[in-house]
C-alpha cells in the first residue's frame, strides 16, 4: 500500500520531459524566491514604508491582470516550449540588470519600480504558458499529479530561496541575491533544450481570429465550475496571498527582527506546503468540496498567524498556512485544467493566473496601507477574512447546486467530463 501511494505521488517524474523540467524549474524557483525576499528588503531599506513594498508588488503583477488573458491567447496559438525560452531568458536579463544597479550603488526606488513592471510584462505571458505546459508534458491522466508536484517544488523553493537570501543579505549583501537568481534561469533553458519535442502531448494550435479574448471570457461564464473556482481564486489572490508585503512588515515591526525573521516566516510556509503537497500528490482527483475546505483551512491558519504573540508561534502558524495554500492552489488549478476544452486551456489558465497573480495590483497596496495605518497584524488578518469569505462563497454555491440537482434528480457533484465537447481535454488533438 505504501509503495502504491509513493508511486502515485511521484508518477509524473517517470516522464523524461517532465523530469528535466522539474529539475530546471526547481533551481530557478529557488532563485526567484531569493530575489523576492531581497527585493522587498531592498525597498524597505530605501523607504521604510510598507506601502512602497505593496506598490512594487502591484507593478510586478499589474501586467498579469491587464495582459494575462492575451498571454493565454498566445499560449493557445504558439509552441509553449519556444515561448518559455523567450520568457525565461527575459526574466534572467532583468534580474541581471537589478544586480548591476544594486552592486554599483546607483539603485533608486523608481528603478526598482520599472524593473518590477517589466518583469510583470514577461510574467503575463510566462504564467499561462507554464500552467498549460504541464498538460503537454504529462498528459491528461497525470496532470493533477504534475500540478501538485509543481506546487510542492515551488514551496520547497520557498524554503530554500528565502533561507539563502537571509544568509546572503547578512553576510555579503543584497546584490548577490539578484546575481544568483539571474544565473538560475540557465537551468530552465538547459532543461528545455534537452527535452524531446516528439514526446509532448500537443493540443491543436488555435488559428488567429477576431474575438478570441471575448470567446475565452464567454466560455468561462457558461461553465459554473470554471467560473466559481476562478471567483474563489480571485478573492484569495487579491488579499490573502499578499505575504510578500504583510510578512515583511510583520517581521520588521511586530517582532523587531531583521531579514532572518522574514526568511523564517516565509520558509515555514514553504515547509508546510511541501508536507501538504506530499499528501495531495498521492490522492485521487479532488473536487469542488475539497476546494471549499481548503479555503476555510487557509483562512483559519492565516488568522492564527495574525494573532500570534511571538515569532515562533507565527512561524508555526505559517506552516499550517503553507499546507492549506498548496491545497487551495493545486485543487483550483487541477479543476480548471481538467474541465477546460483543449483549444481553450491556454485562455482558461491565463484567467487563473490573472485571478491569482494579477489581483495583486489591487491587493498589495491595500494590504500595505492597512499595515501602515493600522498594524501588520491587521494586514495579515484581512487576508484571513478574505479566505474565509471565499469559503463561504463556495459553500453557498455548493448549496445552490445541491438544491438545483435535487430537483432534476442529478448527483450533487457531477464527475469531470472526459471529452472536449463536455468541457475537458481528452488527450492530444
Amino acid at each position: 500500500m505504501v509503495r502504491s501511494y509513493l508511486t502515485r505521488t511521484f508518477s509524473s517524474l517517470g516522464i523524461r520531459n517532465y523530469r528535466l523540467y522539474f529539475i530546471g524549474q526547481g533551481i530557478s524557483l529557488a532563485g526567484t524566491f531569493m530575489q523576492g525576499l531581497a527585493q522587498a528588503w531592498l525597498v524597505l531599506t530605501l523607504t521604510e514604508r510598507a506601502t512602497a513594498v505593496g506598490i512594487v508588488s502591484a507593478l510586478q503583477f499589474g501586467p498579469v491582470l491587464l495582459l494575462g488573458p492575451y498571454g493565454g491567447i498566445l499560449a493557445d496559438r504558439f509552441s509553449k516550449r519556444r515561448l518559455l525560452f523567450f520568457t525565461q531568458s527575459a526574466a534572467g536579463l532583468l534580474a541581471l540588470l537589478l544586480w548591476a544597479l544594486v552592486f554599483t550603488h546607483v539603485v533608486q526606488l523608481w528603478m526598482v519600480y520599472v524593473i518590477a513592471a517589466a518583469l510583470g510584462l514577461v510574467n503575463s505571458l510566462d504564467n499561462p504558458v507554464r500552467q498549460t505546459f504541464a498538460y503537454e508534458m504529462v498528459g491528461r491522466d497525470r496532470v493533477g499529479n504534475a500540478v501538485t508536484l509543481n506546487s510542492m517544488e515551488l514551496n520547497l523553493s520557498r524554503i530554500i530561496g528565502p533561507a539563502l537570501a537571509g544568509v546572503l543579505i547578512a553576510t555579503v549583501g543584497i546584490a548577490t541575491c539578484f546575481l544568483i537568481n539571474a544565473a538560475s534561469f540557465g537551468a530552465v533553458l538547459v532543461s528545455l533544450l534537452l527535452m524531446r519535442p516528439v514526446e509532448l502531448v500537443r493540443s491543436e494550435r488555435v488559428a488567429r481570429s477576431k474575438g478570441q479574448l471575448r470567446e475565452g471570457f464567454s466560455y468561462v461564464s457558461r461553465s459554473p465550475i470554471l467560473r466559481d473556482a476562478l471567483v474563489m481564486v480571485a478573492i484569495i489572490g487579491t488579499l490573502t496571498f499578499e505575504f510578500q508585503v504583510s510578512l515583511a512588515v510583520l517581521a520588521r515591526r511586530t517582532f523587531s527582527t531583521g531579514a532572518g525573521g522574514y526568511s523564517l516566516l516565509t520558509s515555514a510556509m514553504g515547509v508546510g506546503a511541501v508536507l501538504g503537497g506530499l499528501v495531495l500528490a498521492g490522492l485521487r482527483r479532488p473536487g469542488k468540496r475539497t476546494l471549499v475546505a481548503a479555503a476555510f483551512a487557509f483562512g483559519a491558519a492565516t488568522a492564527l498567524v495574525a494573532v500570534s504573540p511571538t515569532l515562533a508561534l507565527a512561524a508555526a502558524g505559517m506552516t499550517l498556512v503553507g499546507a492549506a495554500s498548496i491545497a487551495f492552489t493545486t485543487v483550483s488549478n487541477t479543476i480548471l485544467q481538467l474541465n477546460a476544452a483543449p483549444r481553450m486551456r491556454g485562455r482558461v489558465m491565463s484567467l487563473w493566473s490573472t485571478a491569482f497573480l494579477g489581483s495583486t495590483v489591487v491587493g498589495a497596496p491595500i494590504v500595505g496601507w492597512v499595515a501602515d495605518r493600522l498594524s501588520p497584524e491587521w494586514a495579515v488578518g484581512v487576508g484571513a477574512l478574505a479566505a474565509l469569505g471565499a469559503g463561504v462563497y463556495g459553500v453557498a454555491d455548493v448549496g445552490r447546486r445541491v438544491s438545483g440537482e435535487a430537483r432534476t434528480g442529478e448527483q450533487a457533484e457531477a464527475p469531470v467530463p472526459t471529452t472536449a465537447a463536455g468541457g475537458a481535454g481528452s488527450g492530444p488533438a
